[in-house]
C-alpha cells in the first residue's frame, strides 16, 4: 500500500485540508486530490514529475 504525503506547508484544519498528495509507487509517482482520496490518481515518471514542478514554480501552467 502506498504512503501518501502532502507538503508540510499545507493547512490541515477541520475546515480546510485541500491539497495535493504524492506517493512513491515504485517506478512512478502518484498524485491525488486530498479531498477525493478514493478516486483515480495521476501517475508520472520521476522525470515528468520534476518537469511538472519546474513548470509550476515558474508559473508556466496557466492555472
Amino acid at each position: 500500500m502506498a504512503t501518501w504525503r502532502k507538503s508540510s506547508h499545507s493547512e490541515s484544519t477541520s475546515t480546510q485540508s485541500d491539497c495535493v498528495e504524492v506517493a512513491d509507487l515504485g517506478q512512478e509517482l502518484g498524485i491525488r486530490d486530498s479531498k477525493a482520496p478514493h478516486t483515480p490518481h495521476l501517475t508520472l515518471t520521476p522525470a515528468a514529475f520534476d518537469a511538472l514542478l519546474v513548470q509550476a514554480k515558474r508559473n508556466e501552467l496557466n492555472l
